[in-house]
């Protein structure tokens, strides 16, 4: 039995893969959210260019987190482009 996350992408990175949310089995080898990101790459290769940009911002059940941190199944995971001002 696998659990799933629920994925959302935002702003201009929304546009870019052309889809705002999914969901992903995760396994004993997707514990991170750097796993989220290497196994959605895996599934959709196009967008390993958007997903490995080092600036992209990482959000779990709505809080700001690295990409080291931890996932369990039913988070959310949120991944937005940086935030810039002007």
């Amino acid at each position: 039995m696998s659990d799933k996350v629920t994925i959302k992408f935002f702003a201009s990175l929304r546009e870019e893969l052309d889809c705002e949310i999914t969901s992903l089995d995760i396994t004993n080898d997707v514990k991170t959210v750097a796993d989220v990101k290497n196994a959605l790459v895996a599934i959709y290769p196009n967008w390993e260019t958007a997903l490995s940009n080092g600036k992209l911002l990482n959000a779990v059940n709505h809080n700001m987190v690295s990409s080291d941190h931890s996932i369990s199944a039913d988070d959310e995971i949120a991944f937005f482009p940086p935030v810039t001002g002007g």
